[in-house]
C-alpha cells in the first residue's frame, strides 16, 4: 500500500487524527515475462542476422567496387605513363605541352627538378612524404588513397626510368564513395525492416506460444473464484495434451474434494443444529428457575450457558462457510450511507457503547451492499477486537487520501492488544487460523472462522481487507475494511 494521509473528522468535535498506512517497497526490476522474452529473441536474433548480412554485403561489395576502380585507373595511369615517357625522349624541353596532351585524370610530372601539372589543386603539396622519396629517390611505385578539399583521390605514383622522370596521377574516387554510402544507407534500412519484420513475427509467435498459458491461467483463476467445474479444451498438441490432461485432473480431483469437505460441514452443521436447539431450549428452562439452584449449579449453569451460545455462533459459522463453499450466497444489494451504517452497525455489536469517528466527507459516501452481511462483518471485526484487542476499540470511517470524488471509503477497527506480527497477516484470514499471538491473548476462545467470514464478505462486495499496526505508534492492530463507494 503506497503511503496515505487520511484526517479523520469526529462529528463529536474531536482533534482529527492523521492515519498513514505503509505499503511494502515495489521491487526495482521487475521481472521479464514469456511473451516479452519470445519477442527480445526474435527481436535480438533477426537484429544480430541483418546486421551480420549487411556488413558481410557491403565489405564484400566495397571490396569488389574498389578493386575493380583502382585496377582500372592504375591501368590507365601506367598507359598513360608510358605515352609520356615516350613523349619526353622526343620533346624534353616543353613538358607543359606534353601533359596538356595526354588524357589522364589531374596528372603531374616531376622531371629534372620541376613539377608541370594540369591543375593547382593537385600538387606535389598533396602527395605524402614517403610515397615521394619511394617513387623519385627509390624508383618504386606507389597508391594511395588521400582527400584532397573533401574529395577521394587516388593518388598513383610511376616512376619513369627511360626518361629519369616520376609520373603522378589523381584518378577521383568520389563516385565509389557515393556508390557505398548509397549502399550502407539501403544496408541500413534493410536490416531495421528486418528488424522490425522479426520482432512482428515474435509477437505472432509469442501470442501463439502463450496462448495456452493464458487459457490455463484463466481456468486456474475461474477455480480461484469459486467456479471448479472449469477445464481446459483438449487438444491434438502432444506438447501441450500432458499440460491440459493434468490441469483438468487436478480441477475434477479438487473440486470432488471441496465438494466432500463442503458436503461434510453442511451435514454436521445441520446434523447439530436440532440437538443444539434443544439443549439451548433446556438451559432456558434452566436459566428462568436459576434462583432456586444452589450457588455451585448457577455457576456450573452460567458456563453452560456461555457454550452453548459459543456452540451455537460455531454452527451458524459453519453454515455460512459452507453456503460460501457452494455458491449458494445471494447479496440482497441496497444504498447505504456508510457513517450511518457503521454507527447502526456497531449498535448491534457486542460492544454498543463503542465511539465511531467519520469524517465530513465519509458522511456524504453511499456503498452498495448486503445490509446483514455488512453488519456481520463489523460484528465479527469488533468481536475480534474484544476477545483479542483489550476490549476498548476505536473505528474510523474516512475517504483515503482525500480523493475527489471519491471511489472507495475505509474503516478501520484499531484495537490496544498485542498487535499481529508481519508474518501471520495474511494467515489470520485463513480458516480456522488463530496464529500465534492468539494463544497468549486472554479469553482467546475463537475457532478461528469469525475473520474468514469477514474476508469472505468483503470479497464479495468487491472489496478487501487487511491488518497492520496501529497509526498512531502504539501497540495493537488496525483492520482495514476498503469498500468500493460514490458520494449521494
Amino acid at each position: 500500500m503506497a503511503e496515505k494521509s487520511v484526517i479523520s473528522e469526529p462529528v463529536s468535535g474531536k482533534s482529527p487524527k492523521v492515519h498513514r498506512t505503509q505499503r511494502p517497497r515495489p521491487r526495482l526490476l521487475k521481472p521479464i515475462g514469456l511473451r516479452s522474452r519470445i519477442l527480445i529473441t526474435f527481436g535480438l536474433g533477426s537484429f544480430a542476422l541483418s546486421l551480420f548480412l549487411a556488413l558481410a554485403t557491403y565489405n564484400f561489395t566495397r571490396s569488389n567496387l574498389v578493386e575493380d576502380r583502382e585496377k582500372n585507373v592504375i591501368e590507365q595511369a601506367y598507359e598513360n605513363a608510358a605515352q609520356l615517357a615516350i613523349d619526353l625522349r622526343s620533346n624534353p624541353s616543353n613538358t607543359q605541352t606534353v601533359i596538356e596532351r595526354l588524357t589522364a585524370n589531374r596528372p603531374l610530372l616531376y622531371f629534372r627538378g620541376t613539377w608541370t601539372g594540369d591543375n593547382a589543386r593537385f600538387s606535389s603539396n598533396v602527395i605524402d612524404r614517403d610515397m615521394l622519396v619511394a617513387t623519385i629517390d627509390n624508383r618504386e611505385p606507389r597508391t594511395m588513397r588521400i582527400e584532397v578539399d573533401k574529395e577521394l583521390v587516388l593518388a598513383i605514383g610511376i616512376p619513369l626510368d627511360s626518361a629519369d622522370a616520376a609520373y603522378f596521377e589523381f584518378p577521383s574516387m568520389q563516385d565509389v564513395r557515393s556508390t557505398l554510402n548509397s549502399i550502407n544507407l539501403a544496408l541500413t534500412l534493410a536490416a531495421i525492416i528486418t528488424t522490425l519484420l522479426g520482432i512482428f513475427l515474435g509477437a505472432i509467435v509469442a501470442s501463439r506460444a502463450v496462448r495456452p498459458l493464458t487459457a490455463a491461467s484463466q481456468a486456474a483463476q475461474a477455480i480461484a473464484g469459486g467456479r471448479l467445474d472449469t477445464r481446459l479444451e483438449e487438444t491434438d498438441d502432444p506438447d501441450l495434451s500432458a499440460l491440459t490432461s493434468s490441469f483438468n485432473d487436478m480441477a475434477a480431483a479438487l473440486e470432488l474434494r471441496v465438494e466432500r469437505d463442503t458436503r461434510f460441514t453442511s451435514d454436521v452443521s445441520h446434523e447439530l443444529r436440532s440437538p443444539l436447539m434443544t439443549l439451548a431450549a433446556s438451559v432456558e428452562v434452566m436459566h428462568a428457575r436459576r434462583e432456586e439452584m444452589p450457588e455451585r449449579a448457577q455457576v456450573a449453569l452460567d458456563l453452560l450457558i456461555a457454550d452453548v451460545a459459543r456452540f451455537q455462533g460455531l454452527v451458524e459459522d459453519l453454515l455460512e462457510i459452507s453456503r460460501f463453499d457452494a455458491g449458494a450466497i445471494r447479496l440482497n444489494v441496497e444504498e447505504l450511507l456508510v457513517g450511518e451504517f457503521v454507527r447502526q452497525a456497531v449498535a448491534i455489536s457486542s460492544l454498543p457503547m463503542t465511539s465511531v469517528l467519520v469524517t465530513s466527507t465519509a458522511d456524504q459516501i453511499i456503498i452498495r451492499g448486503d445490509r446483514r452481511r455488512l453488519a456481520r462483518v463489523i460484528a465479527n471485526l469488533v468481536d475480534n477486537g474484544r476477545a483479542y484487542g483489550g476490549g476498548e476499540l476505536e473505528i474510523s470511517v474516512f475517504v483515503p487520501d482525500d480523493e475527489d470524488p471519491p471511489t472507495q471509503v475505509w474503516i478501520t477497527v484499531e484495537d490496544h492488544g498485542l498487535g499481529v506480527p508481519l508474518e501471520e497477516r495474511d494467515l489470520i484470514f485463513e480458516r480456522f487460523a488463530r496464529g500465534v499471538v492468539a494463544g497468549r491473548r486472554s479469553g482467546s476462545d475463537g475457532a478461528g472462522l469469525g475473520l474468514s467470514l469477514v474476508d469472505e464478505h468483503v470479497k464479495l462486495h468487491r472489496g478487501r481487507v487487511w491488518v497492520e499496526e496501529r497509526h498512531d505508534g502504539s501497540e495493537g492492530a488496525c483492520f482495514i475494511i476498503e469498500l468500493p463507494a460514490e458520494r449521494v
